[in-house]
């Protein structure tokens, strides 16, 4: 079992930057895709971003409004976490934020990939 937890989120105006964490115990994710997804009231949970186990792939959403160009993720195996910045935040970026991971070590884009889930932090982008 792979427990995350996610933390980092929080209320900024537009134009404004977070860093969301996501620590991982239990195993090591060393060697699990890792995801972020969101959730925003009244919809389905989309992708954010992915990267391989070995931070050598990285996947963005690419739908309106993407994140892609103003979000990052990255991950630092040797503390077990992974991170998600973002900048240049909108209001439409306002969701409950989870982070995954997916046994193997592709990114996957689905959230029916991953096997393990966070509790989510909260993110309000204040107009």
């Amino acid at each position: 079992q792979v427990q995350l937890i996610e933390s980092g989120g929080g209320l900024v105006q537009a134009g404004g930057s977070l860093r969301l964490s996501c620590a991982a115990s239990g195993r090591t994710i060393s060697r699990y895709g890792m995801g972020w997804f969101r959730q925003a009231p009244g919809t389905e949970r989309e992708f954010v971003a992915a990267i391989s186990w070995s931070g050598g792939s990285v996947y963005y959403a690419d739908y309106a409004d993407s994140v892609k160009g103003r979000f990052t993720i990255s991950r630092d195996n040797a503390k077990n976490t992974v991170y998600l910045q973002m900048n240049s935040l909108k209001p439409e970026d306002t969701a409950v934020y989870y982070c995954a991971a997916k046994s193997g070590s592709y990114a996957g884009t689905r959230d029916y990939e991953y096997d393990f889930w966070g509790q989510g932090t909260q993110v309000t982008v204040s107009s």
